[in-house]
């Protein structure tokens, strides 16, 4: 006869299946994601001297005050926007990590809107730096996601389902 209880009275859980290969792979890939937009936003950050310029030149009638408030909201967005960007790689990293089902089809949304971005990046990059950053964190993706549906993550995430 199985005991159900410990001598506690708590029910034991099953044992969760290791994550197979795949999807550790994934999830290295998404830390890998968060790495490499951290980086884009130290570049972004070492080239902001050249952000006050370009946007004189976008809004001559600007006022020096206009300008300065246009830099602080761009400052803004880039710091808020980067730092969601770096928390989803993470929070996905872990939750596919941990067989969630609901992650791995996260992760495939937000790879597909950051394939609309990549496009709309090839449209024009002012930069190198506008270029490479969005085309290598679009890479990463397509790696996680390749690996996140690949039959051996499929079938670990439907044994976490069944839960």
């Amino acid at each position: 006869m199985v005991q159900r209880y410990p001598s506690g009275g708590i029910p034991v859980e099953p044992q969760r299946p290791p994550a197979p290969q795949s999807v550790l792979n994934a999830v290295k890939l998404m830390y890998v994601g968060a790495a490499v937009s951290t980086a884009s936003l130290i570049a972004s950050l070492a080239d902001i001297g050249a952000i006050k310029p370009a946007l004189r030149s976008e809004f001559p009638h600007y006022t020096a005050a206009q300008i300065n408030s246009a830099f602080k909201g761009f400052l803004i967005v880039a710091l808020i926007s980067a730092g969601i960007g770096i928390g989803l790689w993470i929070w996905m990293a872990r939750a596919n990590g941990q067989g969630k089902n609901w992650a791995r089809i996260t992760s495939t949304v937000l790879f597909a809107i950051e394939t609309l971005s990549v496009l709309e990046a090839l449209r024009g990059p002012k930069t190198v730096v506008d270029l490479v950053f969005p085309v290598l964190t679009w890479v990463v993706g397509l790696g996680a996601i390749w690996f996140l549906w690949r039959p051996e993550s499929s079938a670990f995430f439907k044994t976490q389902e069944v839960r």
